[in-house]
């Protein structure tokens, strides 16, 4: 059986993670699973939203603009952990992966690291001016205004690429094949 390959997307919210993910998923002759971080925050039981142990939301003015900061408690964090340990079991069962995350700390990354030590892995940053990031916040309407400008200055904080790839000027089909192409993935056209 071939090996895995595993594609971790990281970058801000709104930046086009899910859809860059889609698109790879399209064209990639080899089927890959998108792993979505989102779909591990839906499993986070309602009430540790706004709970000290789970996640919680304040916001803050920097410079007149608002900023929505992020307060990730131990449930949380057990949460990301699992996720990030289910990449890892699923890679190592032979399943090729495409995941999105928003890693706010190089830990994260070493976590992947450490789990999938022996896999084929890439790591991919996907950037966006913050007045674009802001504009996709608000066009989205599922988004708290400002959370985009909190993260700007974290997520990339520390984590090494072996792809940088700009969503405000290319597409998520033209990153699903620059992915594809850069990491020797056979796709269609």
């Amino acid at each position: 059986m071939p090996s895995a390959k595993v594609i971790i997307l990281n970058g801000i919210g709104s930046v086009g993670k899910s859809s860059t993910a889609k698109a790879f998923q399209s064209l990639a002759i080899d089927p890959f699973f998108h792993v979505q971080g989102d779909a591990f925050l839906d499993m986070l039981p309602e009430k540790m939203w706004g709970h000290p142990n789970g996640i919680r939301f304040s916001q803050q003015k920097v410079e007149g603009k608002t900023s929505v900061v992020i307060e990730m408690g131990s449930v949380l964090d057990q949460l990301m952990r699992g996720m990030r340990a289910s990449v890892s079991a699923m890679a190592r069962e032979g399943s090729s992966l495409i995941v999105d995350d928003v890693m706010l700390s190089s830990d994260d990354q070493k976590c992947y690291r450490e789990g999938l030590a022996g896999c084929d892995v890439y790591y991919v940053g996907l950037f966006a001016p913050l007045d674009v990031l802001e504009q996709r916040e608000r066009d989205r309407g599922d988004r708290l205004h400002g959370l985009a400008r909190w993260q700007y200055d974290r997520v990339h904080k520390g984590i090494s690429y072996d792809l940088k790839l700009d969503t405000s000027s290319q597409s998520p089909h033209d990153c699903a094949k620059m992915i594809a192409s850069a990491f020797g993935i056979a796709f269609n056209g």
